[in-house]
This record gives structure tokens, C-alpha cells and sequence, in this order.
């Protein structure tokens, strides 16, 4: 079962890494290109590569905190009906319409709707692990670094570990915290 825990994690880990690195390159080349041609394209001599690239950088810094919060809601998509290591993460239907008899079958084919609540609880609870992650992080360096500022270590990079590190332990417990999840034998 911990195979199983680590060989979601560890699929989901590299995905949300890689999409979101993605997609917040795309971003911020996006708004550099634009920003870009309403300056007037002018000659791309050293002096304007060097303020492009600074651009560049500022808006990466930027769109990696969207980016991120939309490849997270994408990401839980491709966790559910797949099988991994003999277990897999399944999803049970729960709307008002359906009768008794259908309202705890699984759903096969998972569209975003039906992760809304899901990703809610789960977010959730990321977010409390996040935070207790940062308090441990803040105790540990303070008590074992001469950093003078206690956050001047904390960035984006920082962060997006500590979500990772706390997607691990989300996935161990989802299917307790959140009736719609279960773990079955496949």
C-alpha cells in the first residue's frame, strides 16, 4: 500500500512540476512578447535583451502562483481510476438526483465538476499541511540558522516543495477525510 502512496505521489509530483513549469514559461513569454510589441519593436540590441529577460523573469516569478493553482485543480483529475502498484484512487457519485442505488457507484469517467468538492477538501487540507510544514521549517530555522529575517529563506520554490512534500501525505489521507474517495484493489 505505501508503494502505492509513493508511486501516485510520485507521478503526480513530476506532472504538477513540469505543467506548471510550463505553463508559467508560456505565460510569462506571453506578457514579455506583448509588452514587447507595445513598446514598439525596436532593434533587439543588449541594453533591450536585458530588460526583455528582466521582464521575463519578473512575470515568471508571477504567473507561477496562477499556474500552479490551476495545474493543482487539473492534476487531481489523473489521479482516479488508474492502477498503480494493484490499488487505485476511485471516485463514487453523490448528487442530489441520483436515486440510492446509484449514489454510490463509481464514476468512470471524471469530468471536473464532479472533482469540485473533492478538490475543495483536499485543497484544504494541502493547505493545513503547508502551513504546519512552515511552522516546523520557522522553529528549525530558528533555532539551527543565522538567517536574520525569519521568512528571507521562503520564495516560490520554497513553497512549491512544500506543497509536493504535502501532496504526499493529502493522498494518504483523502480517502478518510473525503467520503467520495475510496482506495480499491485492482
Amino acid at each position: 500500500m505505501s508503494r502505492f502512496y509513493f508511486s501516485i505521489w510520485l507521478q503526480w509530483a513530476l506532472k504538477l512540476t513540469l505543467y506548471t513549469a510550463l505553463l508559467t514559461f508560456f505565460i510569462a513569454a506571453c506578457i514579455t512578447l506583448v509588452i514587447y510589441i507595445s513598446q514598439g519593436t525596436g532593434t533587439l540590441d543588449s541594453e533591450i535583451k536585458m530588460a526583455l529577460l528582466t521582464i521575463f523573469k519578473f512575470w515568471f516569478m508571477v504567473s507561477w502562483n496562477f499556474a500552479l493553482l490551476v495545474i493543482l485543480f487539473r492534476s487531481l483529475k489523473y489521479i482516479f481510476n488508474k492502477c498503480i502498484q494493484g490499488y487505485m484512487f476511485i471516485l463514487l457519485g453523490c448528487s442530489k438526483e441520483e436515486t440510492n442505488e446509484e449514489a454510490g457507484k463509481t464514476i468512470d469517467k471524471i469530468g471536473y465538476g464532479d472533482l469540485l468538492k473533492v478538490w475543495r477538501k483536499w485543497f484544504m487540507l494541502m493547505i493545513w499541511t503547508v502551513a504546519g510544514e512552515m511552522i516546523v521549517a520557522v522553529i528549525v530555522m530558528k533555532l539551527f540558522s543565522s538567517y536574520e529575517s525569519v521568512f528571507t529563506w521562503f520564495n516560490m520554490y520554497v513553497l512549491h516543495i512544500f506543497i509536493l512534500i504535502a501532496g504526499f501525505f493529502s493522498f494518504i489521507v483523502l480517502s478518510v477525510k473525503c467520503k467520495k474517495v475510496q482506495v480499491k484493489k485492482c
